[in-house]
């Protein structure tokens, strides 16, 4: 069977790091790096010259033009380029700013080859990754159910209205000010969308959101 190839772009301002990630990525037939840039500003000035790229792997920290930056420039600019998110911890507020900007998913720095390609894989072809560290095996391994189907979860207008607000910057002691409850309501909303998402993270929450039109971040 022929896959199609996927034309990678690696930006991040640790050289070593990039080269290590580039040699990894060419293990995969179906891979090509295209370019690796070190922050947003070189990035800006390679795709001006050389679009055709598929997929970039973003990092979030960078000098000169950061993740958060090129990302949001990316997708103004080209929209049909997916943003994969690099992160060296699973900082939640971090990667939130990312799907802020048109991250469509992230994958930490330490993760193994295959997760990795796996994440390139589905965020290629579905617009969004959702990872197993941010949500449970099941919806993890069932990312195609019906809409219909998880609209029986009875999500509730109010919940929706607490979503929007977790996939911002805003802790959850500020939310309960912006909702007007008391940070126990905030805490009762985040277990019941956890449960009905089967999700383990505020990332996870806003992912499963995202994928099923729920809410709009960008």
């Amino acid at each position: 069977m022929n896959h199609k190839i996927i034309n990678i772009a690696l930006v991040d301002d640790h050289a070593l790091f990039r080269s290590g990630l580039a040699n990894l990525l060419r293990e995969f037939k179906d891979i090509k790096v295209v370019f690796e840039a070190s922050n947003g500003q070189e990035l800006q000035q390679i795709l001006k010259l050389n679009n055709q790229v598929d997929v970039i792997l973003m990092d979030i920290n960078m000098p000169v033009m950061d993740g958060y930056a090129a990302t949001s420039w990316v997708k103004k600019k080209y929209s049909g380029i997916h943003v994969l998110a690099l992160s060296m911890f699973d900082d939640e507020i971090a990667v939130l700013k990312m799907l802020k900007a048109g991250a469509g998913g992230y994958v930490l720095k330490e993760s193994k080859p295959l997760e990795l390609y796996k994440a390139i894989n589905e965020i290629n072809n579905q617009g969004i990754f959702i990872n197993e560290m941010v949500t449970s095996k099941i919806i993890f391994s069932s990312q195609n159910i019906a809409l219909d189907s998880f609209e029986k979860t009875h999500i509730t207008e109010r919940e929706i209205e607490f979503i929007k607000f977790c996939a911002s910057d805003l802790t959850y002691k500020e939310i309960a000010t912006e909702m007007n409850i008391s940070p126990r309501s905030v805490d009762n909303y985040r277990e019941n969308v956890f449960d009905k998402f089967k999700v383990r993270s505020r990332v996870g929450m806003v992912l499963i959101a995202i994928k099923h039109k729920l809410i709009n971040i960008k």
